[in-house]
């Protein structure tokens, strides 16, 4: 009588094994190339090879990556439990004429009209499309993860209410609760800021269009949450430009809500504990880029096509530096709890960052 239990317990592992198998039971599309594990997911292989085509320019981690990006947060974030709005549900191009007139959308029209055309061609939902372009586009910049994609976002049936989007003059104190208010906690922002380490600034100081958050714009890398970390001036005075901060590297941007949620005490061990730590910095951006992709919608009835998502390539083997001509004193600590990561400099003079070139 001892087998019994273990009878059935062997019997309960063939059975959930056998459910397993069903499960992940592949699907041959029609294409006679790919297999899937629903069938829903065969009609996304031609958009995004359409997507690297001609938006991506072949596969580059560029300019149209950089906003297709930004254009998931800024229509996703479009969410509060108090306020309203959809989510991740395309109002932002569905009612464009509303949300880009908003002015934390400034400048967000330029990529809402150059995915419009897709959306039509591919008859997709715009909340679809939006999320499907950012992981797609995201996929071509070295080190980055797999980001998850699911399908099945309804149309939008109203546009988002204004000020739901932080800006880069905003406090911590200010984007921590408009975050909370979407179900965001701290670290979590800070694990989406990691989106800045493949960005340029157009709009944040207009003068100077494609200048990059770091010096290495094309890699998904750590240097970001280093180089906000170097001393700097703190804000411009008079004749600067709202929500710019400044870096000591030239030809490079740093906004102001970067830099003070680098130092504050809430979230500058959070900030931290991302440079040189490549594999963290990237686990904790794909779990935060799910939740954001499916905010305000109900995944039980969304189908997971994360497969249809080219895998990136490895970043270069290569740990996180200082730039050239600086040393540890040059970085402010601000976390409490742990050192800053010791890094050593490239070798030779400062050197300064080159824009990002538009598309």
């Amino acid at each position: 009588m001892a087998f019994a239990p273990l009878l059935a317990v062997l019997s309960l592992l063939a059975v959930v094994r056998q459910s397993d198998a069903a499960l992940t039971k592949r699907v041959a599309c029609a294409d006679g190339v790919h297999t899937v594990t629903n069938e829903a997911c065969c009609a996304l292989f031609p958009v995004v090879a359409d997507l690297q085509e001609r938006l991506f320019d072949g596969g580059e981690c560029g300019e149209e990556v950089h906003e297709s990006l930004r254009l998931t947060f800024h229509d996703a974030i479009g969410f509060s439990f108090t306020k309203g709005g959809g989510g991740a549900d395309g109002s932002i191009v569905t009612f464009s004429d509303i949300e880009t007139a908003f002015h934390a959308n400034n400048g967000i029209d330029g990529i809402v009209e150059v995915q419009r055309p897709f959306i039509t061609q591919h008859n997709m939902t715009a909340g679809d499309f939006i999320q499907l372009a950012g992981a797609v586009g995201v996929s071509n910049c070295p080190g980055a993860p797999q980001l998850n994609f699911f399908l099945g976002r309804p149309e939008a049936t109203a546009p988002s209410p204004d000020l739901l989007v932080p800006e880069p003059f905003d406090t911590v104190t200010s984007i921590l609760a408009r975050f909370a208010d979407a179900g965001f906690t701290p670290p979590e922002v800070i694990a989406l800021l990691a989106s800045h380490s493949v960005a340029a600034a157009d709009h944040v100081d207009v003068t100077i269009p494609g200048t990059p958050f770091d010096s290495t714009p094309s890699l998904f890398d750590t240097q970001f949450f280093v180089e906000v970390q170097l001393r700097g001036t703190s804000f411009p005075g008079t004749g600067g430009n709202q929500g710019e901060a400044e870096s000591p590297l030239a030809g490079e941007i740093r906004i102001q809500s970067d830099q003070t949620l680098a130092r504050d005490s809430r979230t500058a061990c959070d900030w931290q504990s991302f440079a040189n730590n490549q594999a963290k910095m990237q686990a904790d951006f794909k779990a935060a880029m799910l939740k954001l992709s499916t905010l305000g919608q109900d995944i039980s009835k969304m189908v997971d096509c994360t497969e249809v998502i080219p895998v990136p390539l490895a970043a270069a083997a290569r740990s996180a530096h200082l730039p050239a001509g600086l040393d540890m004193s040059d970085i402010e600590q601000a976390c409490a709890t742990a050192p800053f990561p010791t890094l050593t400099a490239d070798p030779g003079a400062v050197t300064s960052v080159a824009p990002v070139p538009p598309s």
